[in-house]
């Protein structure tokens, strides 16, 4: 049975956790609004290369790009995002389950001969990722410097033109991107899109929506022509769509980490209630003991 000097030691200790989880899940969420901030920014961007593609495609011009060239996929990368720091739950478990199954599915759409090529994004993620490629035939890590989970801007754009150079040149024949979407704090999905090539027929989709009741049946003259601007466009929405990708999945991340540190600070109390009780039930009894030997001193006089 524990001291009381033990027991009093292990409060304080409890009682140190309590506040340092609580710490952390502020600034957890200081970040999480920090990001959701950054995608309401990114947003108006988005919107307008989307309303842009849907002039373009309103043209009905015969568009052709490197970007949306299919061909049979004999190597695959897939972009794996994750979190560079811990304590953030099972967060890079949930992501690597989810990749580990849409491999199978790539197995079974592309064949055994296909090679995979992963792009770990994050430390932790990159760690997990190494092992996995030493231990599975036809799959390879290929670790990028520089980029992390909490890459902003330039980083960004730098990785996402290494990719679409790699396509370009034909060394990768499909881009996929693998991450945690952010719908709510308690709430994160983990998704797969499509970045190279672009799905043509989804970007018109998605155009005609964004484009509707914005002056859709006004025509445009494009200079120098409609061919050139959606050859100079399309970077540019491929781009978005990674900086948007990269934000929502560092949300996610943080808000996985105030469900983590919010589980820790509640079992901390819990813990924290249960020494408090042993340790008043064994000061009481050592008061009782004290009494009884008091009084049976004075009953033997």
């Amino acid at each position: 049975m524990a001291t009381l000097r033990e027991l009093k030691t292990r409060i304080g200790t409890v009682a140190s956790s309590e506040k340092l989880t609580g710490a952390m899940k502020m600034i957890s969420s200081a970040k999480v609004r920090k990001s959701e901030q950054e995608l309401r920014r990114l947003l108006p961007f988005k919107d307008q290369i989307m309303q842009i593609m849907g002039h373009l495609l309103r043209a009905g011009e015969n568009y052709s790009s490197p970007l949306t060239v299919s061909r049979d996929v004999q190597r695959l990368g897939v972009v794996v995002y994750g979190s560079d720091d811990g304590l953030c739950g099972a967060y890079n478990v949930n992501i690597f389950k989810f990749l580990h199954e849409r491999i199978r599915a790539w197995r079974d759409s592309y064949g055994p001969a296909c090679v995979i090529e992963l792009y770990p994004v994050g430390r932790k993620m990159r760690r997990i990722v190494e092992k996995y490629a030493e231990d599975t035939a036809g799959v390879e890590c290929v670790a990028v410097d520089g980029v992390s989970s909490k890459m902003v801007g330039d980083t960004v754009n730098d990785f996402t033109l290494r990719l679409q150079k790699d396509f370009e040149q034909g060394r990768l024949d499909t881009v996929e991107v693998v991450y945690m979407k952010f719908y709510t704090i308690g709430r994160q999905r983990p998704k797969v899109d499509r970045l190279f090539p672009v799905n043509g027929a989804e970007l018109a989709g998605d155009a005609t929506k964004e484009q509707k009741g914005l002056h859709s049946d006004i025509m445009y003259i494009f200079e120098p022509d409609a061919n050139s601007i959606f050859s100079q466009v399309l970077p540019m929405f491929v781009l978005s769509l990674m900086q948007e990708v990269t934000i929502e999945n560092r949300a996610s991340e943080q808000a996985a980490r105030i469900m983590a540190m919010q589980a820790a600070n509640d079992n901390a109390k819990k813990l924290q209630e249960s020494l408090q009780l042993e340790y008043n039930k064994l000061r009481q009894q050592g008061i009782t003991t004290e009494l009884l030997d008091i009084l049976g001193g004075q009953v033997e006089k």
